[in-house]
């Protein structure tokens, strides 16, 4: 059945739950997404089925703004920023005694609710969230080297979870998924070096100019036909889309493209296609099954408390603060993509679906507070800093 003009208006309508929750609350603990993902619930099956998820137009919509997250999630990690490769030895050490933890992290996961599958817990715990770390470090103006160290960390945690949910969810078609991998790893590098190699031209510095002055928005069109062809090779080759959104935002973070890319690719992602994801998302949750099934709850508790755990215990291991573990603990893109597909390859229930989504919104509240802790620490020490320096 086709989607009609009201069909995507109530999408569009549910996706403002999001800025309305956080405008009624405190914004910074009640992120957009849990409204988003609670309006879905309010207009899926489960409520008033006033939306279809199973839908195929609405399947492809939300695929494609699936895509868009986990490109939002790549453009997000400070590649091209010079201080990163200072702090990656000290933040991959972290992320690596994370991803040990997050073994018997999952298994414990996986023994409390009863429901298998601790591999893809422990990848979950093992996971970070650059592309919420990095806006929030930004918005309150830290970039202190123990915040780079966090970024590096969450960097590399990135890169290696991403790339292994599509492994776990099918052990099975690991060697399908791996090698889809490599061909959109290879695509991805070599449109890296077409585009370097024209990037000196003098006709693509003409071009862009054009493209500005006469709002052609080249930038825009040219990113998202490198996210819709690598989305092609990667469901040709047996992989993920996760794996080709993900690509595409690394190679954007990779090349530095300008400021209105960014801003231009926030519009078209932020304003209609993540939030349109997290509502057809929410349509897919089983909030009833959740709160009918103890296991659930308890999943969501275990997977909440160890993945706070783990970090605090890294941080103890390697010297670093109980603030910057707090805030490495910010899990959505890897949850999501979790949630995603394992519903869609019918992998994962929705009741646990709905737990691993609980459990990252819960990481994401932890996750401020350690971001208001690493701050009051930065303002701390700059009178001191200052008082130090007077004669």
């Amino acid at each position: 059945m086709a989607v009609s003009f009201e069909t995507l208006a109530v999408i569009v309508l549910a996706g403002l739950g999001g800025p309305l929750l956080a405008i009624a609350g405190r914004r910074r603990f009640v992120p957009v997404v849990i409204g988003e993902l609670l309006a879905g619930v309010l207009i899926g099956p489960e409520a008033l089925g006033a939306v279809d998820p199973a839908n195929g137009t609405v399947t492809l919509l939300g695929d494609i703004g699936f895509a868009m997250l986990m490109l939002t999630v790549g453009m997000h990690l400070p590649l091209r920023d010079p201080r990163l490769a200072g702090s990656l030895r000290s933040g991959a050490w972290v992320a690596a005694i994370v991803a040990v933890l997050a073994v018997p992290g999952g298994l414990l996961a996986s023994a409390v609710a009863g429901t298998g599958h601790a591999a893809v817990y422990a990848v979950l715990l093992a996971s970070g969230s650059a592309a919420v770390l990095l806006p929030a470090f930004q918005e309150a103006g830290v970039s202190s080297g123990e915040v780079m160290t966090v970024m590096a960390q969450v960097t590399v945690a990135d890169l290696v979870t991403i790339v292994s949910v599509p492994v776990v969810l099918q052990p099975a078609r690991a060697g399908n998924a791996a090698l889809g991998g490599v061909l959109v790893a290879a695509a991805v590098l070599a449109l890296l070096a077409v585009s370097r190699l024209l990037a000196s031209r003098h006709e693509v510095h003409r071009l862009r100019r054009l493209s500005k002055q006469r709002r052609w928005v080249l930038d825009l069109r040219l990113s998202l036909l490198v996210l819709f062809a690598l989305g092609w090779v990667a469901q040709k080759s047996g992989t993920s889309i996760l794996i080709a959104g993900f690509g595409a935002g690394v190679m954007v973070a990779v090349l530095g493209g300008p400021h209105r890319l960014s801003t231009q690719m926030r519009g078209v992602a932020d304003g209609f296609f993540i939030p349109l994801y997290f509502v057809v998302l929410g349509a897919r949750l089983d909030l009833v099954g959740f709160f009918a099934h103890p296991g659930m709850l308890a999943l969501a508790a275990a997977l909440a408390c160890v993945n706070t755990a783990i970090r605090l215990l890294a941080a103890v291991i390697t010297g670093h603060s109980s603030a910057a573990a707090l805030a490495a603990s910010a899990q959505l893109g890897v949850p999501a993509a979790v949630a995603s597909l394992g519903l869609a390859e019918h992998v994962l229930a929705p009741a646990t679906a709905t737990a691993i989504i609980l459990a990252a919104l819960v990481s994401l509240a932890i996750c401020t507070v350690g971001v208001e802790l690493l701050v009051a620490r930065a303002e701390t020490a700059g009178p001191l800093s200052a008082g130090a320096a007077a004669p």
